[in-house]
């Protein structure tokens, strides 16, 4: 009779020489037998419950419905190579095969393979890092490190073949041909990937300090998730993580995300937008330099019409009848000729200055370059501004001094002093001795203040006069 046959209720119990007494480990044992082959490939679904993962590697759980339930075992053969993480209450799709644990007398089932009912294994793996470095702040936006503006040498890790990396020398060399760009070729996807990409990013941050390069490009293109997973692997997140150098993750298409995309400094929607956003145009950049020179060149013209105009208004005021103010004059002017020849000294000091700027753009930022020469101007400038005030004032000082002289000699104040100038009329000739008129001459008097009309009643040559005047 076989061991699972059904004994009718009035079969008379066998004899005692044909009873077969079998012990509770052979039992199990038939009964492990006949499960194993019967259930040897089976596909079961269910929620997961008392799920445990002691330090042999193994997961150990409970699949159940809402009428039966099943221990399950995980082996660590097949809990290595999993995707995603088992939890308490995930709805599973197992397929493996049932066994008997002997030491209980139990049944269960040994997992080969499980997926996450709905969404696939790979989603939920996905979605489950993500989650996992978001908590730990990988994703922050305090740890990104700015790009540069102009890098002296970019990396680019990617595969070495394809159009991916072509298209982005293209666009590299169109915009800034005169950087350098390092190549650390790796394979992109499958078997190796996510453990070659971390090693060509640490050995980036590695490289001597000359030969560094300033900012990373992950790169690859578009393919299903299965094709972008290595971008996904937690080695490849922490890598760019502890990264000093910034990097830029440009995988797949506009709509492709990875967690290297949420962990790098920058994300590029394609390879090719990646090499556009790295440098700037180098057209563009002289460009705006040659803007900014136009500009600083218009603003010295400006100032230095603005110091003729003033220079100009001074010299006018100080205009006058003698001599030795137009010699003043004359001085003045050959100042403004020296100060008009220091400033176009000065401007050609700044035209050869931005000229070196356009030599040195590929090698320095422009714009600091740029902050230089306008700081260099503004010092110029300062500094002669108190040059012709100094100057000026000095002249303003001289010329005082010269008018002052000059009216000390005036005839004019010598009459305010008690003399007087006598002239005969109507020639008005100076007299200088008596013997220049004779009695009944009318001669023109005049005073500090004012004029007399007189007519001479007598003259002497000399001494004191004597009798009636």
């Amino acid at each position: 009779m076989d061991l699972f046959d059904t004994v009718p209720p009035d079969t008379p119990p066998p004899q005692p020489s044909t009873r077969r007494i079998h012990t509770v480990s052979d039992l199990t044992a038939l009964i492990r037998s006949r499960v194993e082959r019967d259930f040897d490939d089976v596909w079961i679904e269910g929620e997961v419950s008392n799920l445990r993962n002691p330090g042999s590697g193994h997961c150990y759980l409970t699949l159940k419905d809402d009428q039966a339930q099943i221990r399950a075992v995980i082996f660590k053969s097949v809990a290595r190579f999993l995707k995603f993480a088992p939890k308490d209450g995930l709805h599973l799709i197992c397929r493996g095969h049932v066994t008997v644990y002997e030491p209980r007398g139990e049944y269960q089932l040994v997992v080969d393979y499980l997926e996450p009912k709905g969404a696939g294994a790979l989603q939920l793996a996905f979605e489950q890092l993500k989650g996992r470095l978001a908590r730990e702040g990988l994703f922050d936006s305090v740890h990104k490190k700015p790009i540069p503006f102009l890098p002296k040498r970019i990396a680019i890790i990617t595969s070495p073949t394809g159009a991916v990396i072509r298209d982005m020398l293209h666009i590299l060399d169109r915009r800034f041909s005169t950087i350098p760009v390092l190549i650390l070729p790796v394979p992109v996807q499958g078997t190796g990937a996510a453990a070659r990409i971390p090693a060509a990013l640490d050995l980036a941050n590695a490289l001597p300090a000359r030969t560094r390069p300033d900012v990373v490009i992950l790169a690859r293109g578009g393919g299903s998730l299965e094709d972008l997973w290595a971008f996904n692997e937690e080695p490849v997140a922490r890598a760019i993580a502890r990264s000093t150098i910034p990097v830029i993750s440009a995988v797949g298409h506009e709509t492709d995300y990875t967690i290297s995309d949420f962990v790098a400094d920058l994300r590029a929607p394609t390879p090719s937008a990646a090499a556009e956003l790295v440098v700037p145009r180098r057209d563009h950049l002289l460009a705006s330099l040659d803007t900014a020179r136009r500009r600083l060149e218009a603003a010295v013209r400006t100032r230095l019409a603005d110091r003729r105009a003033r220079i100009t208004a001074e010299w006018r005021a100080m205009r006058g009848p003698a001599h030795r103010i137009e010699t003043a004059l004359l001085r003045m002017d050959e100042l403004t000729a020296r100060l008009r020849d220091g400033m176009g000294r000065l401007l050609d000091a700044a035209r050869e200055q931005r000229r070196y700027l356009v030599r040195a753009v590929t090698a320095a930022n422009p714009r600091r370059r740029l902050q230089t020469v306008r700081l260099d101007h503004q010092r110029h400038a300062e500094r002669l501004a108190t040059l012709v005030a100094a100057e000026l004032t000095a002249r303003r000082t001289a010329l005082a001094s010269l008018a002052a002289r000059l009216h000390a000699l005036s005839p004019l104040a010598i009459l305010e002093r008690g003399y007087s100038l006598t002239r005969a009329l109507p020639s008005l000739r100076v007299i200088r001795t008596a013997a220049d008129v004779s009695p009944g001459n009318d001669v023109l008097i005049t005073l500090g203040h004012g004029e007399i009309v007189a007519t001479v009643r007598n003259t002497r040559d000399s001494g004191p006069f004597s009798g009636d005047l």
